[in-house]
């Protein structure tokens, strides 16, 4: 079905209450009916019919005190009920739970949401200074490692502008050939503050059989711990094994960078 065809049994009021939903995720915060009303470009009644629903539904919830709205239980059980039942993510975790018992630093498991990557789940440090968590967050996919290295060994699409490439009708940032090819011969890559100032990450791909990537681990920390030295004789070991054990689990043979063949 194209995407006009698509377009042509879109519902309003049911685009118009995902809106609400999303509006609400992205705040992270209790927000006001003005507030939502303001940034959606829907009049007030409307956002409070919707906002009705959800509440009496359990997917919102209205502070009586302030009466502001914020996403509720049942919201939280659907999410939590969709990652629980995701392949990569039951496969990952108990191997980046062993990651990080392994180097102390937080890990993340990141997918391809062109044009950006999205970090879908992580295991936090027990180190005293970490990072803020970053579940849920999005990055330019060129920006960070999590997403340089699953652009590294994606399979080429058809060519977009300005040496972009199109995935699925958007155009995706390339890597430069020879960034590309650094991290395909080592099956790594690192990054300084494309997850925020003072923070180092690691990252490595993660396949399934027939080679596909489908996202990446990444080892994220404060810049004064990710040292050279220990990066290189502690993470990038380990993060590279981590990596190798999960592409297993999803049907990958062998190891998957060009400067080491089985």
């Amino acid at each position: 079905m194209s995407t006009r065809e698509k377009e042509s049994y879109s519902i309003q009021s049911v685009d118009n209450a995902l809106d609400v939903l999303e509006a609400l995720c992205e705040e992270g915060d209790e927000v006001r009916i003005s507030q939502l009303s303001e940034r959606l470009g829907m009049n007030k009644t409307s956002v409070f019919r919707l906002l009705a629903t959800f509440e009496n539904r359990g997917y919102v919830e209205r502070e009586k005190g302030s009466g502001k709205y914020r996403l509720g239980l049942s919201a939280y059980e659907m999410g939590q009920k969709f990652l629980s039942r995701m392949h990569l993510l039951r496969k990952a975790k108990p191997v980046m739970e062993r990651l990080v018992r392994q180097v102390n630093e937080a890990v993340y498991l990141a997918v391809p949401r062109d044009p950006f990557i999205l970090l879908l789940d992580m295991v936090d440090t027990s180190a005293q200074v970490k990072i803020v968590s970053l579940v849920g967050n999005r990055y330019p996919i060129a920006g960070t490692a999590a997403g340089k290295v699953i652009l590294a060994f994606r399979a080429e699409d058809s060519e977009g502008s300005n040496g972009s490439q199109v995935k699925r009708g958007r155009e995706v940032p390339q890597l430069m050939s020879s960034e590309k090819q650094a991290i395909r011969n080592t099956g790594l890559c690192l990054d300084q503050g494309g997850l925020g100032e003072g923070v180092v990450s690691a990252a490595v791909p993660l396949f399934r059989s027939g080679g596909e990537v489908l996202g990446s681990l990444c080892c994220v920390g404060p810049d004064f711990r990710m040292t050279e030295n220990r990066l290189q004789e502690e993470i990038f070991p380990h993060l590279k094994e981590a990596g190798d054990i999960i592409s297993s689990k999803l049907g990958h043979l062998g190891r998957y960078f060009d400067g080491e063949h089985d």
